[in-house]
C-alpha cells in the first residue's frame, strides 16, 4: 500500500494494519528570529530641560552681545563680557561689567531687553506660549514644567493661564512705562528716547532685574529725590516679585479667610521683610552723610524703603551702595538672600522656603511635631524640601565666596555681597563687579545660572523622584544640641 502524506502536515502518516512504515528524516523549519520590541525613549527630565532651554537663550544672547553692532562703538565685545551680559539678563540678575546706556548700541539694549523679558517669564513658559500663540498643541510634559514653575499643583488650563499671565505682564509694564513717561522726557528731553528709557525701565523692574540706561553706572541715584521715578519702580519690583498664582488668587478672592495658604504666607512674609528692612535701613544710615545723612527726612524714608524693596532681586540702587555702612550691607544680604516668591520673576531661596522654615523652627521651640499656619497644616515633605534649598544655597553662596576670595583682593564683605547678590539675582553691587578678572566673572556667571534655575529645577527635581514608602523603619533618637 501506498504511503498517504498529508498535503500541509509533511510528518504525519495513515497507517494501516500491516502497512510497513518508512521513516524519512525530515529537515526541521528554520528557526525565525523576530526583532527585538522597541523600548519606548524615556523622556528627560522636566528640570534637565528646562537646564537646556536656559543655556540655550544664554549662548544665543551671548552671540548676538558678541556682535560688532551690539556695541555703541562698533567693536566687538570681548566673549567674557558678553557671555557675563547675557547670563546677568536671562537669570534677570543685573549685574553689569559694562554700563549698559553707554557701551551698548541700541541694537544691544533691545536684546538685553528682550533676554529680560524670555528670562523673567521663564524659558519654558515663553516657549509653551509661543506654540500657543502658533496653534501647536503642548505636550503634557511642557504643561506640568510651566504649572510648576507658575506654582500651580498640575497641568490643567496651563495654557489659559499663560496666556492670562501674558497679558498681565504687558498690561503692568504699560502701566510701568506710563507713569515713568514725565520723568523719563525729563531725562532725555526727546519723545523717542524718553519712550525707550520709560519702556526699558518698566520692563526691568516689573521682570526684578535691575538694568537701566541711565549711564556711568549711577542706576537711579540721580533720583533719589524724585518720588515720581522711586515710587512707580518700586511698586513694579514688589508686583513682579509676587508670582501670577498671588496676584490672581487676591484678585479672585478679595477676602483674606479665602486666600491659600500660599498666598497669606507670599503676602505676610513680604510685608514683615519690607517694613523690617525699612527700619533697620533708617536706623543704621539716618546720620550717614554718604547715603540718608545728607537728605530731608521724607526722602530718607522714601531711599530706605527703596532699598528695602530692591533686594528682592530688583538690583536698582538710588544710594551709593558701596558707601553704607557694615550693618546695613548685612542686612541687604539677608534681604538678597530670601528673594521674592517662587512662581515669580524673583530669585532667592524664596519667600515660601523662608516662612516654612521660620515655622518649623517655632513649632519646635513650642513642641509641636508638625508644621501649621493660618489653620492649616505644611505637608512634612514641603518642610524637607525647603531645608534642602537653603543649605544647598548656603553651601553655594559659601563656595562660590571662597573662590573668589583667593583670585581677587577685595574684603571677605564685599565679595560675600557681590556672590549673594549673583545667587539671588539681585545685581547690588558695592562697584566691585567692572574690577573682577575673567575667573571671577565665570564663577558669578555660574552663580547667577545656578541662583535662577537652583531653587525651582532642585524643586522640580525632588517633585520628579518623590514617591510613596514602600517600608519605614523604626524611630531612634539622636542626640541634638
Amino acid at each position: 500500500m501506498d504511503r498517504v502524506r498529508h498535503p500541509s502536515r509533511p510528518q504525519e502518516q495513515v497507517r494501516r494494519p500491516g502497512d510497513r512504515v518508512v521513516r524519512r528524516a525530515v529537515a526541521p523549519r528554520e528557526a525565525v528570529r523576530l526583532p527585538k520590541p522597541r523600548q519606548p525613549r524615556r523622556p528627560r527630565p522636566i528640570a534637565f530641560r528646562l537646564v537646556l532651554g536656559f543655556a540655550g537663550l544664554i549662548l544665543t544672547g551671548t552671540f548676538l552681545l558678541s556682535l560688532p553692532f551690539a556695541a555703541a562703538d562698533g567693536q566687538r565685545a570681548g566673549v567674557i563680557d558678553a557671555l557675563f551680559t547675557a547670563t546677568s539678563a536671562v537669570c534677570v540678575t543685573g549685574l553689569v561689567v559694562r554700563d549698559t546706556a553707554t557701551n551698548w548700541s541700541g541694537f544691544g539694549q533691545a536684546v538685553i531687553l528682550l533676554l529680560i523679558q524670555l528670562g523673567g517669564f521663564g524659558f519654558a513658559t515663553s516657549a509653551t506660549l509661543l506654540l500657543a500663540l502658533l496653534g501647536v498643541r503642548p505636550t503634557l510634559r511642557d504643561r506640568l514644567a510651566c504649572g510648576m514653575s507658575l506654582g500651580e499643583a498640575g497641568p490643567g488650563g496651563v495654557v489659559r493661564l499663560l496666556r492670562r499671565l501674558a497679558v498681565l505682564t504687558l498690561a503692568i509694564e504699560a502701566a510701568g512705562a506710563i507713569a515713568l513717561l514725565p520723568a523719563a522726557f525729563a531725562a532725555t528731553g526727546s519723545l523717542g528716547s524718553g519712550l525707550w528709557w520709560a519702556v526699558f525701565h518698566s520692563v526691568s523692574a516689573f521682570n526684578n532685574a535691575g538694568f537701566d540706561v541711565v549711564g556711568d553706572f549711577r542706576s537711579l541715584a540721580p533720583y533719589q529725590r524724585e518720588p515720581l521715578v522711586l515710587v512707580p519702580v518700586a511698586i513694579l519690583v514688589i508686583l513682579g516679585g509676587l508670582s501670577f498664582a498671588v496676584l490672581s488668587d487676591v484678585v479672585r478672592e478679595r477676602r483674606w479667610g479665602r486666600l491659600t495658604l500660599d498666598s497669606k504666607l507670599v503676602l505676610v512674609t513680604t510685608a514683615g521683610l519690607l517694613i523690617t528692612g525699612t527700619l533697620l535701613l533708617l536706623a543704621f544710615e539716618w546720620s550717614n552723610p554718604r547715603t540718608l545723612g545728607s537728605l530731608p527726612w521724607p526722602d530718607k524714608v522714601l531711599n530706605a524703603f527703596f532699598h528695602a524693596v530692591v533686594p528682592r532681586t530688583a538690583g536698582f540702587n538710588s544710594l551709593d551702595v558701596a558707601h553704607m555702612n557694615d550693618e546695613s550691607l548685612f542686612v541687604t544680604i539677608g534681604l538678597m538672600f530670601v528673594g521674592g516668591a517662587s512662581g515669580s520673576f524673583a530669585g532667592g531661596i524664596k519667600v515660601q522656603s523662608f516662612a516654612v522654615l521660620l515655622l518649623a523652627v517655632w513649632a519646635v521651640l513650642r513642641g509641636r511635631p508638625h508644621v501649621a499656619a493660618f489653620g492649616r497644616e505644611v505637608a512634612s515633605e514641603f518642610v524637607f524640601r525647603a531645608m534642602a534649598i537653603a543649605l544647598l544655597a548656603v553651601a553655594l553662596v559659601f563656595l562660590a565666596s571662597f573662590v573668589i576670595s583667593l583670585i581677587e583682593p577685595f574684603g571677605l564683605l564685599a565679595i560675600w555681597f557681590e556672590v549673594t547678590s549673583a545667587f539671588g539675582t539681585v545685581g547690588l553691587s558695592t562697584g566691585i563687579t567692572p574690577q573682577l578678572h575673567d575667573a571671577s566673572k565665570v564663577v558669578l556667571v555660574a552663580t547667577m545660572f545656578v541662583g535662577r534655575l537652583g531653587p525651582l529645577t532642585l524643586a522640580l527635581a525632588l517633585a520628579e523622584r518623590a514617591r510613596p514608602e514602600p517600608i519605614r523603619y523604626a524611630r531612634t533618637a539622636i542626640a541634638l544640641g
